[in-house]
């Protein structure tokens, strides 16, 4: 329960902040125009909230947290056309290149909120773990990976951390291409594998499964503990941060993963452990017994953490941020467009569309996972959503822009009949890209 409930209100955060912040570039270049702005509003549907401004625009927080709209004064949508059509600041009396301006606001904004994120991130500092890689199976051992390979290179792209090693290499596994990974073996010489992502089968190359189909973990952290709960069967047992853990009942640990799995384990026979550990120049036994744990997800638990070995920190002061975001945020457009489009040719599979669901919980996990991994994601939606409303699709951005360039070429106004057809056309298609989303949430819920 905590889970979901973590899970909807980091949603509603990362929504309230994008929708915002994509709204008020509508928003701010309409006025700067010289349109009026009657409504601004996060959410749709019946208002939870609303008040009107100094500046006569009424303000919204709509219940249907899925987006929002900023209302201009448009004749086209008033009970009277022809009063309206003659009022100063009337949508359709501006110039068709201030619409244009009006209209790709909106998505800029969001690939600038992109820039000021990543920005943000690399002042903060994002923690991660070294690209160090610990004994591969499948399609990694195969490829002539060792435990200890240090990946400094993705197809010629340097690597400073696992996260950026993965996220090169399930791209390319992704579109079923070979890799070329560059590293540095535990003798500390440079070598050159060919990852061989082209053997992954067909059904393994979706969503999740990638991952698992390719093989490759980080290195394990060592079996200390880092933190022990207060109030924990840990504690209870005398257990102290520091304390090296070798063995569970008669299970020999080597580091925190092995550790964890034997609790499980061992926990199942009987929750009563006994624990071997290193302290000092000593060893002594623990009793420690286990508890269940109490959301509904059947884990045993005995209440300690292990030590953060997210060491590959990716910091700058902040003159130096400014040139790492720009090439971050190029670098992500890139590979987001490069998805899309390989997506629509049919070279990516649809089932790697994450929906409402998914998005709820990446938002949960980098939450908990610190400010700086937060900041990342938030970057990635917005960017995400900016590129997206940048398509040539009837009822988002970029097909107003082309209903615009088109009556820039015309001379004219596209008709209503037109403009109605589209909205369905582009309503349609929207509804079905959603629905694959979700379905493919659900299937990920039930089949983890």
């Amino acid at each position: 329960m905590n889970s979901f409930i973590g899970s909807v209100w980091w949603f509603l955060v990362t929504l309230g902040i994008l929708v915002t912040f994509h709204e008020f570039g509508h928003f701010w270049v309409a006025r700067r125009f010289g349109v009026r702005v009657l409504r601004f509003s996060v959410g749709f549907g019946k208002a939870l909230w609303s008040r009107t401004g100094k500046d006569g625009v009424e303000y919204v927080i709509g219940a249907i947290p899925l987006g929002g709209y900023v209302k201009f004064l448009d004749a086209r949508e008033a009970d009277n056309p022809e009063y309206v059509a003659k009022q100063a600041g009337e949508y359709n009396a501006a110039p068709v290149w201030q619409r244009m301006a009006i209209a790709a606001a909106g998505p800029l904004f969001n690939i600038l909120f992109t820039l000021v994120a990543f920005w943000a991130m690399f002042v903060v500092g994002r923690p991660d773990w070294p690209a160090v890689i610990d004994a591969p199976q499948g399609i990694a051992a195969q490829s002539g990976l060792a435990a200890g390979d240090r990946i400094t290179a993705v197809n010629g792209e340097q690597v400073e951390s696992w996260s950026s090693a993965i996220f090169a290499i399930a791209g390319q596994a992704m579109l079923h291409r070979d890799a070329s990974v560059s590293i540095l073996d535990t003798q500390g010489k440079a070598q050159q594998r060919t990852l061989l992502l082209s053997k992954i089968p067909a059904e393994a190359a979706d969503g999740d499964k990638v991952l698992d189909a390719i093989g490759l973990l980080p290195k394990a952290p060592d079996a200390v503990v880092g933190e022990v709960s207060a109030a924990s069967p840990a504690q209870r047992a005398g257990m102290h941060a520091g304390d090296r853990i070798l063995r569970v009942n008669d299970v020999a640990i080597t580091s925190f993963i092995e550790m964890a799995k034997a609790v499980q384990n061992e926990a199942a026979k009987d929750p009563r452990l006994h624990m071997l550990v290193a302290r000092d120049a000593g060893q002594l036994t623990l009793d420690v017994t286990a508890e269940k744990q109490a959301d509904g997800e059947h884990r045993w638990l005995v209440g300690i953490a292990a030590p953060d070995a997210r060491s590959a920190v990716e910091r700058y002061d902040p003159w130096h941020a400014v040139p790492a975001a720009f090439k971050e945020t190029w670098k992500q457009t890139r590979e987001t467009v490069g998805l899309i489009y390989n997506m629509l040719a049919g070279r990516i599979s649809a089932k790697n569309l994450s929906g409402v669901i998914g998005i709820a919980q990446a938002a949960n996990t980098t939450a908990h996972m610190g400010l700086a991994w937060f900041l990342t994601f938030l970057a990635m939606i917005s960017l995400s959503l900016g590129i997206l409303n940048l398509l040539p699709i009837p009822i988002l951005d970029g097909g107003h822009l082309v209903y615009y360039l088109i009556e820039l070429v015309k001379g004219r106004p596209l008709s209503e009949r037109t403009l109605i057809a589209g909205q369905y056309v582009g309503l349609a298609l929207l509804v079905t890209l959603m629905s694959i989303a979700f379905y493919n949430d659900i299937v990920r819920l039930v089949a983890g």
